[in-house]
Parts: C-alpha cells; sequence; structure tokens
C-alpha cells in the first residue's frame, strides 16, 4: 500500500463549529489512517499557543503546519519559520491604532491581542473556544519577538486596500471579521510542500482537507485537495474532491473514497 501525509485543518475541518470537539468518525478514521501506516499531519492557521482542542487525536500526530506556514515543526525539529518583516508589523499595527480595530499578533511563544475590542472575546473565546485568551496581556514580549502572524478584525474593502502597502505579506481570509496575514514566503501549500519534503513524501502522495480560504494554497499544492462539505464555495471549485461536512462524517467518507481505510 502506498504511504500518504495526510494534512487537516483544524476548525471546521476537523473540529465542529457547533460541538468545538472531534467527530468520534473522524477520530475513528484517522486512527485507522495511522494504523495502515499514513502519516498524519495539522496544517492550520492557529498558532502553536491555541492547538488545544486536539486531545482526542494527540496521539496520532506526526507534525504540525502552524500559523498558515510560518512555523511548522516535526517533533522538535523546525521544518521552516518565516516570520513577517519587522516593517510591515509596524505598518499593519499602526494602521490598526489609527483606524480603531483589534488584531492578534501571533509569535513563537506569544498569542495577544493588539488595540482589544469586544469582538476578538466574541469570536475567539465563544465561537472558536480559546480559553486561554488574554485580552489584558501587553504586546511588548510578543512584539520583541519575530512576528509569525497577524490578524487584524477589518473587512474584504480594508483588507484590500491595506494590503496593497504590504507586498511582502499574503492574506488567509476565512472568517468574515478577520484575516491572517502572514509573509509572503509562508502559507499552506508552502508549509505542506516542506514538510513533504523533509518527511519523504512526494507530492503525489499528499492529501489536504480544509474548510477556508486559508486552505487554498494547500488544497491546490496537495496531490490531492479535499473540500469540506460545509466549505467556501471558492474552496470546492479548486478542489479535486468534496466531501461531506464536518458534522456529516466529511473525514471518514474522504478517507473511505481514496482508500486511506
Amino acid at each position: 500500500m502506498t504511504r500518504y501525509a495526510l494534512f487537516f485543518d483544524i476548525d471546521g475541518t476537523l473540529v465542529s463549529f457547533k460541538t468545538h470537539q472531534i467527530p468520534p468518525s473522524a477520530i475513528f478514521a484517522l486512527t485507522q489512517a495511522k494504523a495502515n501506516g499514513h502519516r498524519i499531519y495539522i496544517a492550520t492557521g492557529r498558532p502553536r499557543t491555541i492547538i488545544t482542542n486536539l486531545g482526542a487525536i494527540q496521539h496520532l500526530i506526526d507534525g504540525y503546519l502552524t500559523t498558515n506556514g510560518a512555523h511548522c515543526f516535526v517533533g522538535d525539529k523546525v521544518v521552516c519559520m518565516n516570520p513577517i518583516r519587522p516593517a510591515d508589523v509596524d505598518l499593519i499595527l499602526g494602521d490598526c491604532q489609527s483606524n480603531d480595530y483589534s488584531c492578534i499578533v501571533a509569535s513563537e511563544t506569544e498569542f495577544v491581542v493588539f488595540n482589544p475590542h469586544e469582538c476578538v472575546d466574541r469570536i475567539f473565546r465563544r465561537q472558536l473556544a480559546v480559553e486561554q485568551l488574554d485580552m489584558q496581556r501587553p504586546v511588548d514580549k510578543a512584539l520583541q519577538q519575530p512576528i509569525l502572524q497577524l490578524s487584524p478584525f477589518f473587512d474584504e474593502a480594508h483588507e484590500r486596500e491595506l494590503m496593497s502597502h504590504v507586498p511582502g505579506c499574503v492574506s488567509g481570509r476565512w472568517h468574515p471579521e478577520f484575516t491572517d496575514i502572514t509573509s509572503r514566503e509562508a502559507d499552506k501549500g508552502i508549509g505542506l510542500r516542506a514538510i513533504a519534503a523533509h518527511e519523504g513524501f512526494a507530492i503525489e502522495h499528499t492529501i489536504a482537507f480544509g474548510d477556508g480560504g486559508n486552505d487554498a494554497t494547500m488544497i491546490r499544492a496537495a496531490g490531492i485537495g479535499i473540500a469540506m462539505g460545509n466549505a467556501l464555495d471558492s474552496l470546492k471549485q479548486q478542489a479535486d474532491y468534496t466531501t461531506t461536512s464536518v458534522d456529516d462524517d466529511g473525514i471518514r467518507t474522504a478517507l473511505r473514497h481514496f482508500g486511506i481505510i
């Protein structure tokens, strides 16, 4: 049997937005896939510090693509780390201050909110179940480190305007109220290719699962790109296959379809 490297987004792909849990069918499917010799990798926009909802499959995970590919690692080995240029960080945070919107700042060890507003708590604590979010934690320590990702809370019109001023960055939106900004040298597609090369997998032996706009580069880069049934229509159009939703056994359905389990 051919071994595959399986890459899974978290929110809306592995973890339900409704229950904040990994469905039992997905746990079963990943357990079977691992038993069949395949490798399992997480591919998320979440920084490492807030990946706290994978306890049920923690023992199955072989590596992590985090902050949309800006920080990828397998065990203790950093596969790639591509921070945002300091000048671009300053420009984006200056725009946050001038236009009075919030921005999450993520370094390797810090996850803090610049100019906090209610929307951050509402989305991250209540919708995404990020319990350890400290809205009052100062940003100074984070800004002393390389910044891997900035997540500003603004609409798509302001996103287009701001991104025209930071050509060294890319934006991956997976939520209507905020987007994830990383270095142009970091996205999920770049991270997938880096981990595949590190682990000795040909690209044609990679399979990626996602549901949001920030998954598009990974869906295109993988040998097989799979969109969840609850995915954006634009992502489904780029995928090789669309499975059922995260709440309707989508992971198990797709892995059975492709003979992984």
